[in-house]
């Protein structure tokens, strides 16, 4: 009877114990699920705050002018040469359009508002058309030409009409201006096409991200040029050939310390060796990929080495089996088969690389740059360091951009990322 009864106690104890942990794993089940929602909800409010901000600026106000191309105004010796058509009073064509539609605006300040419906790149369009097309001259066309920021943001309801005029960039005239031009149809939003094909500008309108798109892939193909084949030869000799002796552990502690160094720290060592040692020119291409060869490599490293171990000795064992020198089998076995974990890795270093500030602006990155740039060595800044800039400004309309360049940023680093994963589910073979 004892025994029975202490068995049944034994197994009522077990049966509560059983219970407390089963309870203990369905809470840390339930903490780990709330962790992952909180962090999903967060990053849904940060990509619900960014789209809202950003996707405006794919869309750009126009305004329809009829221009009179006169000779007084383009080329009034009337030599048709490319000097002349190039120094014309492009602006004044505009003014004069602009003054044909509003008559009764007299006085000087009204006429500078008025003036600044229309974007001061207007003109530049306008003399763009005509040096395509001289024959332009003498006659009138209906042209539409961007608006300024102000009405933009205006019109895609970022200044409310209702409030005092004291409380708000745009007076009463120039709203009344702007109804009236709308009633006539004669303002629209279109596709932002400037956005993706102009350089950085000081007027919100008129900027775009392609310049320092095309300087992130400068940047980019200098740091892979650099970093994929010195990594994968570091990974190579470390895994391979190095000897278990006390400086391969040092090399071994300081690539794993470098890969927590900051970033910053990089830009200072550019600066310092790059620039003021070797002399290479600020602001270019080639010294961010330098820069980012640095910061990228012990990630490219490590994975690489991570990839090399994860091929199973049996490869190397049947290569030097059959008569293949170490050379050969680490060619023609071990990398092909490490490839796809060494092309991962270096694609998120690519990835890390392509979303660095703090390094670039220590070697100049951060200059204001218009041009776009032609070559390696030609001045230049990159997506991140753009949206720096513009997110600094005070103009409502940059608020846009910025937003509208982080979207265009996130969805590089997803399709590098993306890419990365598909490499690996294409390429990798399991034992």
């Amino acid at each position: 009877m004892n025994d029975t009864t202490q068995k049944r106690n034994t197994m009522e104890i077990v049966k509560a114990n059983l219970a407390k942990r089963y309870a203990r794993e369905q809470r840390f089940r339930a903490y780990g699920i709330a962790a992952i929602s909180l962090g999903m909800m967060f990053l849904l409010m940060l990509f619900i705050s960014i789209i809202g901000n950003g996707y405006g600026a794919f869309m750009q106000t126009y305004v329809k002018l009829d221009i009179e191309f006169t000779a007084d105004r383009i080329d009034p010796e009337g030599t048709r040469t490319e000097d002349a058509l190039s120094a014309g009073n492009y602006g004044g064509l505009v003014k004069d359009s602009l003054k044909r539609m509003f008559p009764n605006v007299k006085k000087r300040t009204p006429k500078k508002q008025l003036y600044g419906l229309a974007s001061s790149g207007a003109a530049y369009q306008l003399r763009k058309m005509v040096m395509d097309n001289p024959d332009l001259i003498g006659t009138t066309q209906s042209i539409w030409v961007t608006a300024d920021d102000d009405v933009d943001m205006l019109v895609k309801g970022h200044i409310d009409r209702t409030l005092p005029e004291a409380d708000r960039r745009m007076n009463d005239s120039q709203i009344s201006w702007i109804e009236r031009l709308e009633k006539e149809g004669r303002i629209e939003k279109r596709f932002n096409i400037t956005f993706f094909t102009a350089g950085d500008s000081r007027e919100p309108e008129l900027a775009g991200i392609w310049g320092a798109a095309v300087g992130s892939i400068y940047t980019l193909l200098v740091t892979l040029a650099l970093s994929f084949p010195i990594g994968v030869a570091t990974a190579v000799y470390l895994e391979e050939f190095a000897p278990c002796n006390k400086w391969t552990d040092i090399i071994e502690v300081n690539i794993n310390n470098l890969a927590a160094v900051p970033s910053i720290v990089f830009g200072l060592l550019g600066l310092a060796v790059f620039i003021n040692f070797f002399g290479l020119p600020r602001s270019a291409p080639v010294v961010g990929g330098l820069v980012l060869t640095l910061m990228t490599l012990p990630t490219i490293i490590i994975a690489s080495r991570a990839a090399l171990k994860s091929v199973p000795p049996s490869i190397r064992e049947a290569a030097l089996g059959v008569g293949a020198s170490k050379m050969q089998t680490i060619t023609h076995h071990v990398l092909p088969l490490a490839m796809p974990g060494m092309l991962t890795g270096t694609i998120i270093g690519m990835a890390q690389a392509l979303g660095e500030t703090a390094p670039l602006l220590m070697i100049g990155m951060v200059a204001f740059i218009v041009d776009i740039p032609g070559g390696a060595f030609d001045p230049s800044t990159v997506l991140p360091v753009q949206i720096y800039l513009w997110a600094d400004s005070p103009e409502r309309a940059f608020v846009e951009k910025t937003s509208a360049a982080i979207m265009v940023l996130l969805g590089f680093l997803i399709m590098m990322n993306a890419i990365a994963v598909i490499l690996r589910k294409r390429f990798e073979r399991r034992w």
